[in-house]
């Protein structure tokens, strides 16, 4: 199929492109050095889309509101592209906002399945100065009353992609062009956030790449946060999860360089995977520890819509074989989720990590109903056959009850977290008491003394 291009400001922007070109070089250059000298890792190699898959999109970027609930990030989101090519196969954004747009994904793009095919397609939105200007003009001018308490008034890149991906297609000169116009558009975008208002950023990135306006975030002083996805520091366990995305070890050093720079980070040890068990979650927190980030943010793979079908997918693909038995129903990730939550902040106690640690606990693990359900094939697995009297029933009831008041109590103190921003002084904040496994029962000897 003929790709066509439409997009006159990459055509206006040549002489900036070339010397990006440049400064790309130059990196990657760097890059093959530290590879020779030892101090880093090759990046994962990306296979080539099909070419319809790999594009430019027919509507320009945009810095709009995001609708965050309970993640402490940014107020608004900057996208610069539908689609990432890291191939993350947990990610949620399939499930949440490209599936809505799978007509005109088919039509133009020759896109079938935009959940099966996550990670196949790269579609690089245009770069308009002038649109961006007027939704950095409306950010700048929107009242406090109308954003978010934990927003931080930051605008975010990105929340559905990666800023500093780096864009494969099998037409080398269109591969040229999509990079050149993404670190140009990226870096010009940064540019006019920090010269034409008081707006904070926020990076978000699982990308080396980003090094090359580590000199902009610079710039920003205390309004830019930088950060990157750290689930865990075992790169053959990432390549199955995240085949395409450079590894956690470049990650790593990626993060380290920004500590030496003093820009200010933040670290998304997010999502860890349900083979993190201890050892390696404290591995990673204890890495962690040592570049002082802001926030280290927390949460396990959450379930949506086909993404464990796509890991489970990959792994055999791979030849490899990974816990999906934790998602095979609704309640068995909910219990999962709550051992992965509950076992991040006993960590990070002992680690004396917990005044950073935001968890991201998911919505639905405040289902009242489903917390029951959990709690009774509990009891049905501990006790089985066992005949309850109707005080002991009721007390049982009881219990169940209490136990749920405080898994509420638990998840709203992490929901109502604000977290940290440089130079933005806050109340102390004192994370909720770290509870008992929600989801335990008491043995038949107890229920019967309490009756």
């Amino acid at each position: 199929m003929q790709v066509t291009l439409v997009n006159p400001a990459a055509e206006s922007a040549n002489n900036i492109h070339a010397a990006n070109n440049l400064v790309t070089a130059a990196l990657r250059q760097a890059h093959e050095k530290s590879i020779a000298l030892g101090t880093m890792k090759p990046l994962a190699a990306t296979p080539a889309a099909p070419a319809a898959m790999v594009d430019f999109w027919h509507k320009p970027v945009r810095i709009e509101l995001n609708h965050f609930k309970f993640k402490s990030l940014s107020d608004w989101k900057c996208n610069i592209s539908l689609g990432c090519g890291h191939s993350c196969e947990f990610c949620y954004v399939p499930a949440v906002s490209t599936k809505f747009l799978k007509p005109v994904l088919k039509k133009r793009y020759g896109v079938e399945d935009p959940g099966a095919q996550w990670g196949d397609y790269v579609l690089l939105r245009p770069f308009d100065e002038g649109r961006v200007m007027k939704d950095i003009q409306a950010a700048e001018n929107r009242p406090l009353s109308e954003l978010s308490l934990d927003g931080n008034r930051a605008v975010m890149l990105c929340t559905t992609t990666d800023p500093y991906q780096t864009i494969t297609a099998p037409d080398k000169a269109l591969q040229k062009r999509l990079n050149a116009e993404r670190a140009h558009m990226v870096r010009r975008i940064l540019e006019l956030i920090r010269d034409h208002s008081t707006l904070n950023v926020r990076i978000l990135t699982r990308s080396p790449l980003a090094r090359q306006d580590f000199d902009l975030f610079k710039s920003f002083g205390n309004r830019l946060m930088f950060g990157m996805s750290l689930p865990t520091l075992n790169n053959q366990l990432a390549r199955i999860y995240e085949p395409n995305a450079p590894a956690p070890t470049q990650r790593l050093a990626t993060l380290q360089a920004a500590r030496d720079q003093d820009l200010n980070i933040f670290v998304a040890v997010a999502p860890t995977y349900a083979e993190c068990d201890e050892a390696d979650v404290r591995a990673t927190l204890t890495a962690v520890k040592a570049l002082n980030p802001f926030t280290i943010y927390a949460e396990p793979v959450n379930v949506r819509a086909d993404n464990i079908e796509r890991i489970a997918r990959h792994a055999a693909a791979e030849g490899q074989i990974v816990n999906t038995a934790v998602f095979a129903t609704r309640n068995d990730w909910r219990a999962y989720a709550m051992d992965s939550l509950r076992m991040v902040q006993r960590l990070a106690q002992e680690l004396g990590l917990e005044s950073k640690l935001h968890l991201w606990p998911d919505a639905d693990l405040k289902s009242e109903n489903c917390f029951h359900e959990i709690r009774k094939a509990a009891w049905k697995r501990h006790h089985p056959g066992v005949k309850l009297t109707l005080e002991q029933r009721a007390e049982l009831n009881r219990l169940s009850a209490i136990a749920y008041a405080e898994h509420r109590v638990w998840l709203g103190g992490w929901w109502s977290r604000i977290s940290e921003w440089p130079g933005v002084e806050r109340a102390a904040w004192t994370p909720p008491a770290l509870p008992a496994d929600p989801f335990s029962v008491p043995a038949l000897q107890a229920l019967k003394a309490n009756t």
